[in-house]
């Protein structure tokens, strides 16, 4: 408990988000509302604040944590293993290799290399950051093998456009894949023209990165925007907590908030108690329109 919320408070928040559910294809269930760790595991000085707040929102209910070995250089993964220590039961650990890692012959090095910053023996799902040169067939190959030798339970991959899909579930053992990891956001609406509802067919649900947009332009317009701002006030929140319940509104996307102070934490999973109603939905594809034709895969 921190002094920040109490434990009727804590129990109030995990009760939201316990009704938070995506199911993915093999049948687990996962919070609608997770913990992203890019930039973390940076700066030592902020080791510890980073650990606690993931251990506070493990103790929220976001018990999916996603990381890579990319972020910090092993670094975030460091974060993780000492925020999960005596909670690994607790957790459903997200991790994520390089594209030049995932060949046959380098794959369950990286594989093990992340097992140890973590501090486990396996990982819940092991994706592949992004499409890389190593043939597809042989990244499946890779991560069917460290599935049977349980150091993975699951395996995806991550900044996958509808095309590479599509050449992913026609490779023997491709529909293996449970998920697929890209930029979702209300300013970033790119994936609903064909990436999205044919994930949706295959119950393969979609992991939102960045689910409130990256610093910048983009995110001070989304967080600013009169609408958003109107919502907030109507739903008795504010605008981040707006753009994740958005982000969740169809029980079929996880989002992955990044967070590393305990007020964050508990801001983004406070969004889980929020049902925006369909005339608010309305309202917001009003100022920031699904998309009509084919978009380039937003990645960042």
């Amino acid at each position: 408990m921190t002094d920040r919320i109490n434990d009727q408070q804590i129990n109030e928040i995990r009760n939201h988000i316990e009704k938070r559910r995506v199911t993915l294809n093999d049948g687990t269930t996962l919070p609608a509302l997770g913990q992203g760790t890019w930039y973390m595991g940076e700066n030592e000085h902020k080791h510890k604040a980073e650990v606690k707040a993931l251990q506070l929102g493990i103790e929220l209910g976001m018990t999916l944590i996603d990381t890579a070995e990319m972020y910090g250089n092993g670094g975030a993964e460091k974060v993780v293993g000492d925020a999960i220590v005596n909670r690994r039961d607790k957790v459903f650990l997200v991790s994520k290799v390089y594209p030049h890692n995932s060949g046959l012959n380098k794959i369950s090095t990286a594989c093990e290399n992340s097992l140890r910053r973590l501090g486990t023996d396996y990982l819940d799902l092991y994706l592949l950051h992004w499409r890389g040169s190593v043939p597809l067939a042989e990244v499946i190959e890779g991560m069917e093998k460290l599935k049977n030798e349980g150091k993975i339970r699951r395996w995806g991959v991550s900044n996958f456009d509808y095309n590479d899909m599509m050449e992913l579930v026609d490779i023997p053992n491709g529909r293996n894949c449970v998920t697929n990891q890209v930029l979702y956001h209300l300013g970033s609406r790119g994936i609903e023209f064909d990436l999205l509802p044919w994930q949706r067919e295959q119950k393969m649900p979609i992991m939102a990165y960045s689910p409130i947009a990256q610093g910048g332009t983009l995110r001070k317009q989304l967080l600013t925007d009169p609408t958003v701002l109107d919502l907030a006030k109507k739903y008795n929140a504010n605008p981040v907590q707006i753009l994740l319940a958005w982000c969740i509104r169809s029980n079929d996307v996880i989002a992955i908030p990044k967070a590393a102070n305990l007020e964050h934490v508990i801001e983004n999973a406070s969004a889980a108690r929020i049902y925006i109603e369909k005339e608010d939905i309305d309202r917001l594809d009003q100022v920031f329109p699904k998309p009509h034709r084919k978009m380039p895969l937003d990645i960042i």
